[in-house]
């Protein structure tokens, strides 16, 4: 029997809590300080981690409790994914909400869930804390990687 994997048959808000946590690819890209020109509202990605990001392993080191450790942290839902245009194009959830598929390297698709990391796609090695980095010094640590993906394979 050849039975598709439950992301290519289920819209993201029919998923089960567990699916769509699932989803999450662990690149940490997410996490990266953003910066939003005040004049045109363009986003730039930074190097620049929040310090709940566990570098290594590309992960919230606080999951459960990111929200009211860091107020201003965005949940993704199925109702707000395709709003958020700061979201790397490389992201699981963005790329399902744009009716594209999960990319060769996710793992749900590889099975190894340092596929992510392999591929270049995760910030291991890339970023530094925001807990080193001051406010005024964001704008030195502006990056183009987080809005590039790997060719498919």
């Amino acid at each position: 029997m050849n039975r598709r994997p439950y992301w290519q048959t289920k819209s993201l808000s029919e998923m089960t809590s567990a699916e769509w946590e699932a989803l999450c690819d662990g690149c940490g890209r997410c996490c990266l300080i953003k910066l939003e020109d005040p004049d045109d509202g363009e986003i730039v990605h930074t190097e620049v981690t929040c310090h709940l990001l566990n570098e290594q392993s590309c992960r919230c080191g606080d999951y459960a409790n990111r929200k009211a450790i860091v107020p201003d942290c965005v949940q993704l839902s199925p109702q707000n994914i395709g709003e958020l245009n700061f979201m790397p194009p490389s992201c699981a959830y963005r790329r399902l909400a744009e009716g594209r598929d999960l990319a060769w390297w996710h793992p749900l698709v590889s099975g190894d869930p340092n596929s992510v990391h392999e591929a270049g796609i995760s910030v291991r090695g890339r970023v530094v804390s925001e807990s080193q980095v001051a406010d005024e010094d964001l704008e030195d640590h502006i990056v183009d990687w987080p809005n590039q993906e790997t060719t498919e394979a």
